[in-house]
């Protein structure tokens, strides 16, 4: 798994841009126009930044990992309504009511617990306010290759990777009982086919791919 404290993880989550089918998603999901969002798992603040480019007035990112902050805040110089921080998606340090929209991609594979994290979530957010839980499920990898989903061709061809991530995805029914364990009523679930990236050769895809093979060797 790559070490995300390491500094061999520098870059690592800071490479590339949101896809335009993820902005359409989340605007269907809540208008963010003059919302303040909370990224939880920030990452290198990819998706801080495509926050405030749908027009959030002010986002914040948060991350465990001192070297995913340090990536974040490096990436996103000179822009403004972007503060990244450390801290943990179970005491962010945020103020309660605080934030329109708490938005937590591929962290919850992460967690220990889910409730944790959603209780926290709940406690920040305004009245009405969005969690926004985005994560693959093991129905998602087991999805098998083609020409629109090359992660399936790696499963295929190691079937261990496969075996790993069924165990750390979770389930739908999992998510949707630790939400409403923790004040969330209206719960609903969207399916996104979400494009990580697109490579304009097969070198680029070849060097990304030996990249991450060699961070998580």
């Amino acid at each position: 798994m790559i070490d995300l404290h390491s500094e061999a993880s520098r870059g690592t989550y800071a490479r590339r841009d949101a896809d335009n089918g993820w902005a359409a998603a989340m605007s269907a999901i809540d208008d963010p126009a003059g919302k303040r969002v909370a990224d939880i798992g920030c990452g290198g603040g990819i998706y801080s930044q495509a926050w405030r480019r749908l027009g959030a007035s002010d986002v914040v990112g948060i991350d465990f990992s001192a070297r995913m902050v340090a990536d974040a805040r490096e990436r996103s110089t000179g822009l403004a309504g972007l503060a990244f921080r450390q801290g943990d998606a179970a005491a962010t340090g945020l103020a309660a009511e605080s934030r329109d929209i708490v938005f937590e991609r591929a962290l919850v594979h992460h967690l220990e617990s889910y409730e944790p994290a959603f209780a926290e979530a709940y406690r920040v957010l305004v009245p009405g306010g969005h969690l926004i839980v985005q994560d693959q499920t093991p129905a998602n990898v087991q999805l098998p290759g083609s020409r629109d989903h090359l992660r399936g061709w790696f499963f295929e061809r190691f079937p261990q990777l496969l075996a790993i991530e069924n165990g750390r995805r979770p389930t739908s029914a999992a998510i949707e009982k630790a939400l409403r364990a923790t004040g969330f009523a209206a719960v609903r679930k969207h399916s996104l086919w979400e494009v990580r990236q697109t490579y304009a050769t097969i070198e680029e895809l070849e060097r990304d791919r030996w990249t991450i093979w060699s961070a998580t060797a």
